[in-house]
Order: C-alpha cells, then sequence, then structure tokens
C-alpha cells in the first residue's frame, strides 16, 4: 500500500482529501500543528499523525525521515487564511514553507503538490488560464506566487515532480473558514437571522464544490508527471449573489439580503473565473 503524507491536514481542504485517500485505499500520514486531532475529523486514528510547526521549523534536516520516508506529499499547510493582509503571509511563513520544502526535495521526496490560490493571478479580468503571468495584490498571493516561483528554481538544480494548484473558491459549509461567505450565511441562518448583510452580489466568481476540491487535488497528485501550475476550478463563473440565493433556497430558509452593505473588495475584480481546460484534460 502506497503511503501519501499531507500537510495541514487538520484544515477544511485537508480533511476532505484525507478522506478521499483513505476513501481510495492509501495509507496516509497526515501532519498537523497540533499532536492532537479533534473528535470532530472524521479520519480520526485512521492515520499515522505527526505534530509539526512550520513556522517554528524542525531541529535538524531529517524531515523526509520524520515523515516516515514519504515520496508523495501534498503540502495544504498554511496560517492567517481569514487575513489576507497578514504581514506574517510574507515574513513568516514564507521563509518557512521554502526552508520545509526544499528539506523534503533534497532529503528523497520526488512528488511534490502545492496548494495556491487564484489571487496570485493580481486583477486580471475575465477567464483566467495558468499561462498568464501573475501580478498579486495582497501579501497572501504574493507569498504564494514568490513560493511557487521558488519551487521552479529549485527543480533546475534537484529535478522533482510539481504540481502547483491554483485553487479558486470553495462551495462547502465549514466552521474551519470563519471568513467564507458561504460560512456566514449559513451561521446568520442558524442564529435565526432575518437579514444577511453583504456587498451588491453582482461579483463573477468560480466556485468548486469542497469534495470536489478533494477529488481533483488527489487524483492528480497521485500522477508521477510534473504538471506545473494547474487551475482548479469549474470553468463556469457564477454572481456571488445567486451563491447566496441557491444556498438559502438549499437551507429552505427566509433570511432577507440587505445587498450593497459592504463594500466590494478592492483586491478582486469583479468578474473573474478559471479556464478548466488544462484540468479537464489532466483528468481524462
Amino acid at each position: 500500500m502506497k503511503k501519501i503524507a499531507v500537510t495541514g491536514a487538520t484544515g477544511f481542504v485537508g480533511i476532505k482529501v484525507v478522506e478521499e485517500l483513505l476513501r481510495r485505499g492509501y495509507e496516509v500520514v497526515t501532519v498537523s500543528r497540533s499532536s492532537e486531532v479533534a473528535d470532530s475529523v472524521s479520519w480520526k486514528g485512521k492515520t499515522t499523525h505527526l505534530s509539526f510547526d512550520l513556522v517554528k521549523g524542525y531541529k535538524d534536516d531529517g524531515l523526509f525521515a520524520f515523515l516516515g520516508g514519504v515520496g508523495t506529499v501534498i503540502h495544504l499547510a498554511w496560517d492567517d487564511l481569514d487575513d489576507y493582509y497578514a504581514d506574517s503571509h510574507l515574513e513568516q511563513q514564507l521563509s518557512a514553507h521554502m526552508v520545509f520544502l526544499k528539506n523534503l526535495v533534497m532529503c528523497g521526496a520526488d512528488n511534490i503538490s502545492v496548494a495556491g490560490t487564484c489571487l496570485e493571478y493580481g486583477l486580471h479580468n475575465g477567464c483566467l488560464n495558468e499561462a498568464m503571468l501573475t501580478s498579486p495584490v495582497l501579501p497572501y498571493g504574493r507569498a504564494k506566487d514568490t513560493l511557487r516561483h521558488y519551487l521552479q528554481l529549485l527543480q533546475r538544480k534537484h529535478p522533482f515532480s510539481m504540481k502547483w494548484f491554483r485553487y479558486f473558491y470553495i462551495d462547502g459549509n465549514s466552521s474551519r473558514r470563519r471568513s467564507s461567505l458561504l460560512t456566514q450565511l449559513d451561521q446568520a441562518i442558524e442564529n435565526g437571522d432575518s437579514v444577511f448583510n453583504m456587498s451588491g452580489g453582482e461579483q463573477l466568481r468560480d466556485y468548486v464544490h469542497i469534495d470536489k476540491f478533494a477529488e481533483y487535488t488527489v487524483v492528480l497528485a497521485l500522477q508521477p508527471e510534473n504538471m506545473g501550475v494547474v487551475n482548479i476550478c469549474s470553468g463556469s463563473p457564477v454572481s456571488v449573489r445567486q451563491l447566496v440565493e441557491n444556498r438559502i433556497r438549499e437551507r429552505n430558509a427566509s433570511i432577507e439580503l440587505n445587498l450593497g452593505y459592504y463594500s466590494y473588495p478592492e483586491y478582486e475584480p469583479m468578474a473573474f473565473w478559471g479556464d478548466d481546460a488544462k484540468l479537464s484534460r489532466l483528468l481524462r
């Protein structure tokens, strides 16, 4: 049975990725900052769980051995996802993730998949494809984009297979993503609120259900080929208002929308979505 290591395993995407790997019969090494896994995590007790804090680092160069010599790693770990403006993305996390991934590659890991973000594209409008030049405007997007460039340079000296998953938006409820629009909406419904405050809702975005996120991540990560950047997206834009109204109908709720309460985010264009041509080709 092949082993796969997943960092950030107790995060929103990580939990689902581990579930998908276990469903497919893989032995999984899960990694998170805490040595204790919450009872709510579905895979508790079904993996080899390791505690590791990337920012604090590791006392020697034995990360590959620490993970049990696992050559295939799905790297989802990242902090401060509720604050894309946080200085920590560039000042702390970027260097920590560089050191961590280089250590793994230098010691023997040969198939690395890393979670990127659609925010690497910056303020480009319309359909976004992987060949576009990136121009991130937020610390989070810049940190991710810089990490990708670093890994591509590392490949020149130490060849390894890399998949850079440029994640778009997740459709799915999770208390672990408090800043998510749908999470906030679900919480408002559960609280019995009569009104939900939001922007005008005319933005066009690309949403993928969390189960599909996990499936796409696993299917691509398990392949040995070097893929570079891959948009994890639907390829079909939907307005934020429509997304919210759909969720309200799904929940059979009567909450009213207070449109225009919040201004539109300055760090995102009004309309953008992913080109899924490469993703579709790789999934065949």
